[in-house]
């Protein structure tokens, strides 16, 4: 496999980066179990050009879009899905989660798709992949071994703020009975504290979000009313208070903005870029259901 010049957050190593035919995407490696596949895409492997290039999974940023089903093509024979039944998310910052079913088998990427205003998805459904999209904003992994549950989350600074991992736990227990303290999870790569300035309101929300010992943790005030802020702290937060267990929660050690060449931010390209995905299935196969031919 290719060696790439990674800037590391910390000295964690709760990732992995995986490369299967030229395409690398990154694991956790707690969600490195045999009832499910997961992976988030990198900017490499793929075939769009320019501002996309090469690994642009958006239909929605003026991409070619052969080159972008080639490229969730290319993505789901490197990770083990089939691309064909991918079900999208539709992010808006909010809390809305939805309960996947058969019936919404790929939805937003092969049929037309009624899933609106909804930034968090979760489903029991063995081989239906789920799919958020990213490009500095947080995503939320989560898997219960003992229920058989798979469900993503987009976490941006309002849907941290709302807690939308708090609405997640909660819908998990009420749609499929899952336990908090069987619930393994994962703080995906996204903006990190200091590349991540926001300004005194934002800073505000979350001081009326979490106890002050918590806000003090993960903001740094830096002057003319600017403060950096800490999203991955703030959903680690998040999911403590939902009661998932500190040893059953990673935290990336990647952050999208210190590796603009590896992947897409943001922040770092002044919008000029194309979107990554996090990717979660249940397998009831030895291939996960991967026949993308």
């Amino acid at each position: 496999m290719k060696m790439y010049n990674i800037t590391y957050i910390n000295q964690d190593k709760t990732t992995e980066i995986k490369e299967e035919n030229g395409v690398p995407y990154i694991v956790f490696k707690n969600l490195e179990l045999p009832g499910i596949v997961h992976g988030f895409s990198t900017r490499l492997g793929g075939v769009s050009e320019g501002m996309y290039s090469t690994m642009n999974l958006s239909f929605h940023r003026g991409d070619d879009m052969d080159a972008v089903m080639e490229n969730h093509r290319r993505l789901a024979q490197a990770v083990g899905y089939d691309y064909r039944r991918l079900v999208f998310s539709d992010q808006v910052h909010e809390t809305v989660i939805r309960k996947i079913t058969e019936e919404d088998a790929g939805k937003g990427i092969t049929r037309e798709s009624d899933i609106t205003e909804t930034d968090g998805l979760m489903t029991n459904v063995k081989d239906l992949p789920l799919i958020t999209f990213y490009a500095d904003c947080v995503p939320v992994f989560f898997y219960d071994p003992v229920k058989e549950v798979v469900a993503m989350n987009h976490s941006g600074w309002r849907g941290t703020v709302k807690n939308i991992s708090l609405h997640m736990v909660e819908a998990l227990n009420k749609e499929y009975g899952c336990e908090a303290s069987d619930l393994i999870c994962a703080v995906g790569p996204s903006i990190c504290q200091n590349c991540y300035e926001v300004s005194e309101d934002v800073a505000e929300a979350f001081q009326d979000a979490y106890l002050p010992e918590q806000y003090d943790k993960m903001t740094k005030k830096i002057g003319n009313g600017k403060y950096l802020l800490d999203l991955h702290r703030a959903n680690y937060y998040n999911l403590t208070g939902a009661g998932i267990l500190p040893d059953h929660i990673n935290v990336t050690d990647i952050c999208t903005c210190c590796n603009p060449d590896f992947l897409f931010s943001h922040r770092a390209s002044h919008g000029k870029r194309g979107n990554l995905g996090a990717v979660i299935m249940l397998k009831s196969t030895a291939d996960g259901g991967n026949v993308n031919e």
